[in-house]
């Protein structure tokens, strides 16, 4: 689905979305076609599902958004470190 389409069916929620998918221009991450894993009454437990699944399968690019907003503002970051993986983060939570 496409991110338009999940704002209609899912008004005033919180949603954990996994990006099928996605692509990266200009340091944001574009999520072409994205897939809803969950649906959350507030932030705080959107984001403890996020933890856990991301826990298990780290590998699944998962985001943490609320219908509200119009368009998605994906920054992606580079994290140096061990590994130097890349994060993408929604630019108005600054987290990881």
């Amino acid at each position: 689905m496409q991110w338009q389409d999940i704002r209609q069916h899912y008004p005033q929620t919180w949603l954990l979305v996994e990006a099928i998918i996605a692509h990266s221009t200009a340091g944001k991450r574009i999520i072409d076609q994205m897939a809803v894993v969950g649906t959350y009454p507030d932030s705080v437990s959107a984001m403890q599902a996020y933890k856990e699944l991301h826990h298990a399968a780290p590998y699944r690019e998962l985001y943490v958004f609320h219908t509200s907003r119009e368009m998605l503002d994906i920054k992606e970051r580079f994290w140096l470190g061990v590994r130097g993986i890349r994060c993408s983060v929604i630019y108005w939570r600054g987290i990881c």
